[in-house]
């Protein structure tokens, strides 16, 4: 892979410790990193960057990939979350490898569009001999960074659980596999394109005992963790009911607090529980528009941030929000928390700053997550000459006007988007196969 060059940024946000925004200055690629940034530098395929913002590849730290094949489900669409579950299991019990290759280079594809380079996926049913292994191949394929989790639902119906009986396993099962998809793919390294983490799916679908050991597990294979939590009131109630206590004091328990950890939703945090996750260094995957979609609330992000909890973005499932774009869930946290607090609460910056560097810190990413030499080079182009942006005098129009598509993405230095199209596979032929897929699940 040879050296790139892109020339004459409009604008740089670089999310380093200062924030700093650089104008007219150029970007060296090399070798997957950023070799140098100034101006007048020479060398390597050159892309021109006159007419556009340039941020760090944003960062997604919660989907199910497979949920693509899902999207807008009649008997789901008006439906509170357990019921929204309990319609949709019934389907996702029919997939099998081929649809979970092919919903996740869909999910894949509509995030680069987005500007995002790295993602996790949570992964928690594997019906039909559907395996992780599926998802990342299709990651390879699509070229974006990947953070999958091996998930898992060992409760059902007849034991008090949520799920169907047929799409949970056996916990002994899980955790050996669990070791197996740790030991194939995982890469501690900098620059890794690929980590695997462990993730139980939640707490109304696992055993305490399985969360337990989940946690030593993760921690004797140095990965990290992740689950659902707090998500709404229906999940706090279960939580009492259950367990006799809040999520954040289940999690603390359990060995699912620390910096190795981060959590998805959490919408209804109180403030012990958010002081917690801000001592321990526990992250939190904001969803806002699958909270909204599912109408379980508005997390208090800005009460997480001012306490100095991670915070990151993810768009959800496909079947909860039902589209993934990062750049529109920036704006939607923005929105939300001045909604609720006031026009004051959150910045346009701030909000780019979390769906940048935010989540690359969640996702344990130091190597990401910013425009600096020696970083890994995650970089998107967003070209502001067009319609969306006419008339913006402020980079903040990024967030809070457009574009929502990025004009040119590389991931590790190789350009996965180029002039606003997917170059790394045939996603015509993806977006036919899906749509074949979906009619038969129909």
């Amino acid at each position: 892979m040879g050296d790139t060059l892109i020339r004459n940024a409009r604008c740089v946000l670089t999310m380093d410790d200062g924030g700093t925004e650089l104008a007219g200055v150029d970007i060296r690629v090399s070798g997957g990193v950023i070799a140098e940034i100034g101006r007048g530098l020479s060398g390597g395929e050159v892309i021109e960057a006159s007419s556009c913002v340039v941020t760090p590849g944003l960062v997604n730290t919660h989907h199910h990939l497979y949920q693509t094949l899902t999207r807008a489900v009649p008997g789901g669409q008006d439906a509170l979350l357990f019921g929204w579950l309990k319609t949709l299991y019934p389907i996702w019990a029919k997939f099998g490898p081929e649809e979970m290759f092919t919903s996740a280079q869909i999910g894949l594809a509509e995030l680069a569009l987005s500007g995002c380079s790295l993602t996790s996926d949570h992964l928690y049913l594997y019906p039909n001999g559907a395996r992780l292994d599926d998802t990342i191949a299709a990651a390879r394929e699509v070229g974006l960074r990947f953070h999958p989790t091996r998930g898992a639902m060992s409760i059902g119906e007849s034991a008090g659980g949520l799920p169907p009986d047929a799409l949970v396993e056996r916990e002994a099962a899980i955790l050996e596999d669990c070791i197996r998809v740790i030991d194939a793919f995982h890469d501690a390294s900098e620059g890794a394109m690929v980590r695997v983490g462990v993730a139980p799916c939640s707490p109304f679908s696992v055993s305490r005992e399985l969360m337990r050991d989940a946690a030593l597990l993760a921690r004797d294979k140095g990965v990290m963790l992740h689950t659902h939590l707090a998500e709404n009131d229906e999940d706090i109630a279960y939580s009492q009911a259950q367990f006799g206590c809040r999520p954040g004091q289940y999690a603390e328990d359990l060995g699912w607090t620390g910096d190795d950890v981060w959590h998805a939703h959490c919408v209804k945090l109180d403030g012990a529980e958010i002081d917690l996750f801000a001592r321990s260094g526990t992250g939190v995957a904001h969803c806002p528009c699958s909270n909204c979609r599912l109408g379980s609330g508005i997390a208090p992000v800005r009460a997480m941030r001012d306490a100095g909890v991670k915070v990151g973005l993810g768009v959800d499932g496909s079947a909860s929000n039902d589209a993934a774009s990062l750049i529109g869930e920036a704006r939607q946290t923005m929105l939300l928390q001045r909604v609720s607090l006031g026009a004051d609460a959150m910045s346009a910056r701030e909000a780019l700053r979390i769906a940048t560097r935010g989540g690359a810190e969640v996702l344990g990413r130091h190597d990401c997550g910013q425009i600096a030499v020696g970083k890994r080079a995650d970089i998107a182009l967003w070209d502001v000459s067009g319609v969306e942006s006419a008339g913006s005098w402020d980079v903040a129009a990024l967030v809070l006007a457009g574009p929502t598509r990025v004009r040119h993405l590389l991931v590790e230095g190789r350009q996965v988007v180029r002039d606003g199209h997917l170059v790394t596979f045939n996603l015509d032929a993806a977006i036919l196969k899906q749509n074949e897929l979906a009619r038969k699940l129909a």
